[in-house]
């Protein structure tokens, strides 16, 4: 989906396209920080509120 989404925009809006473009990368990048947060509270919900 991101992908369409992002070459679509690309085309017909490139002002937006490059934000969209920032905020997935940067949703890409903390998205492994995310899992191990769910993971924690998943599994340790007494150590999450640390």
């Amino acid at each position: 989906m991101h992908k369409n989404v992002t070459l679509r925009l690309a085309r017909q809006n490139r002002g937006l396209y490059q934000e969209v473009r920032r905020i997935l990368q940067v949703n890409k990048e903390e998205r492994h920080l995310r899992g191990g947060m769910a993971t924690r509270r998943k599994y340790h919900p007494e150590r999450s509120a640390q």
